[in-house]
């Protein structure tokens, strides 16, 4: 079928995302030079619709891009970190571990808990202000190239297409934004910087990119369990010692808390169930006497990148660069990526203004990537590099504990005694067959502190119109029933925290059932299927969840 030709915007700098990363790059752009034109893409619903993390942030990114924020009245940086815990977690009791045992980059003082969420809505006033161009509502669905194959553009997605496929009655062809450069800021496994990787190599010589899967829940509770600028971290249980993961409760203004739980996608139990094991871990002693007489305000929950320093892939390419959590850029030990997101898009935009001042369009901005290792973001992953895998060859216990020394070493001399270790299979390649393992009976929801997935999404606000094609892509239907399904027993069924796919059995044969309207675009599923058989695209811009305050 012949589709009415795109329109077009031509710009100096196209930015995909209105994250951290991609708000700082646009603001960083126009502090250089204010006569660029400057454009962000959102898929989502309104700047921050999509955000979820937990969140401790480290300022100093902010403190370089705005330096004078402290003075302003409006910034969301409410709630300074006033005490920092940190619990090992066993079944009925916990132990809280001595601050001098804790590596010094691991202390949070001078940091701040917020709303990542809110965070990106003021930077976007602030890009606004500068005469940035933000366009939510509209999912950038395609990279677009030039004849000699550098990127000169993204396309969003054409609206109003119906379940077949065909244009309804409301459709509209998508729209051409090209530049001279593109920055992709998507966050964790965008669609676009999954092929752009794949189409430059830009992964060749590194290690597989590792993940996480978190979730976040927000309550208010009762005054006399508040306290506020209180951080808490754990790890233990309910998860078991070879299964990598943590927690969080931070306390924000308000009387309320935000709680969330990690479980490392490189678990090899098919039958692990990592919504369940969030909603067990509330029940611990420890923890559930801060939700006492509470109620659950809001939930979502993201995929995390959690490679580091040797899995991060090479940022430039012909046209533009990676940015944030596009390119992996979290400290996992330190559960914060935000301070390096921001730190990479004013180094990205940096460069680029270089570029362009210098009469330069649509090369690689190889400079971008030659900065990064030698800057403060290469110097805040390096020191962390072997946490991770560590953790994933030795367990939680023994495994945590060397991290720790590897974290004292690089911290009082520089140097590893690990060098610097493989993370060896892809956390998909992980997965064992379901014959080698059990069933795991997670307790029933009791509706007052833990509850189901499809009462969860239902505060997460997710929308997706039914009638268009479903945005995740299962490649081969036959394997899926073969082998995720014969084989692994269904573990989407489990690993989705928003119940978007299910087996069930329709004259004694199994069929798949994706739910598409569920998704709050995490992207697990993309991440975590065995046979690496689906394929997460964004639905029509706009869709997916509306995250307040998260």
């Amino acid at each position: 079928m012949d589709l009415p030709e795109r329109e077009s915007m031509e710009f100096d700098v196209v930015i995909v995302g209105a994250g951290p990363a991609g708000l700082s790059a646009a603001i960083r752009l126009k502090q250089v030079d204010p006569g660029l034109s400057v454009v962000v893409l959102e898929k989502g619903a309104e700047v921050g619709a999509h955000i979820v993390s937990g969140a401790v942030m480290d300022p100093v990114g902010i403190d370089r891009l705005l330096p004078g924020w402290r003075d302003e009245d409006d910034h969301p940086f409410k709630v300074p970190v006033t005490d920092d815990q940190f619990l090992v977690l066993g079944k009925s009791a916990s132990f809280r571990v001595p601050h001098f045992l804790m590596p010094p980059l691991m202390n949070n003082a001078g940091n701040y808990i917020v709303s990542l969420g809110n965070v990106c809505r003021w930077l976007a006033t602030k890009a606004e202000e500068l005469g940035v161009e933000i366009y939510p509502g509209f999912a950038a669905s395609e990279v677009l190239y030039n004849d000699a194959g550098a990127v000169i553009g993204v396309a969003t997605g054409d609206m109003g297409v119906g379940k077949d496929g065909q244009p309804g009655p409301g459709y509209t062809r998508g729209m051409a934004l090209l530049g001279k450069y593109v920055l992709i800021g998507e966050g964790v496994r965008g669609s676009l910087a999954k092929q752009l990787i794949a189409r430059f190599g830009l992964d060749k010589d590194r290690e597989p990119q590792k993940f996480g899967i978190g979730f976040k829940e927000i309550w208010e509770v009762q005054p006399e369990h508040h306290k506020p600028g209180l951080v808490q971290h754990s790890f233990g249980w309910p998860l078991d010692m070879k299964t990598g993961g943590g927690s969080f409760l931070y306390h924000l203004d308000d009387n309320t808390v935000a709680v969330g739980f990690v479980v490392h996608l490189n678990y090899k139990n098919p039958y692990l169930f990592p919504f369940e094991e969030f909603q067990r871990f509330k029940t611990h002693p420890a923890i559930r006497k801060t939700f006492e007489g509470g109620k659950r305000l809001s939930y979502g929950a993201r995929a995390i990148s959690e490679g580091g320093y040797q899995s991060v892939p090479k940022l430039s390419f012909p046209g533009g660069a990676l940015i944030g959590c596009s390119a992996g850029l979290v400290n996992v030990p330190r559960i914060k990526g935000s301070h390096n997101a921001i730190l990479s898009g004013m180094l990205a935009a940096e460069k680029i203004a270089e570029a362009i001042a210098d009469g330069r369009a649509n090369d690689e901005p190889a400079t971008i990537e030659e900065g990064w290792r030698d800057g403060p973001i290469g110097a805040d992953l390096r020191k962390v590099r072997n946490v991770k895998p560590l953790w994933s060859r030795f367990g939680t216990i023994l495994g945590v504990g060397l991290g720790g020394l590897d974290m004292w070493t690089n911290q009082l001399f520089g140097v590893s005694l690990f060098g610097t270790l493989k993370h060896g299979k892809t956390d998909a390649a992980a997965l064992e067959p379901a014959s080698g393992h059990s069933k795991i009976e997670y307790p029933k929801p009791d509706g007052v502190l833990t509850f189901d997935r499809l009462s969860s999404v239902y505060l997460s606000n997710t929308n997706h119109d039914e009638d268009q094609p479903v945005h995740l892509h299962v490649s081969d239907p036959a394997l899926q029933q073969s082998s995720e399904h014969d084989v692994y027993d269904g573990p989407s069924a489990r690993y989705c925290p928003a119940g978007v796919y299910e087996w069930v059995e329709e004259e004694g044969e199994p069929r798949y059932v994706i739910n598409a309207q569920n998704c709050v675009h995490c992207k697990t599923c993309d991440i975590k299927d065995p046979n690496q058989n689906i394929n997460w695209v964004p639905p029509q811009g706009g869709e997916g969840p509306v995250y307040m305050n998260m």
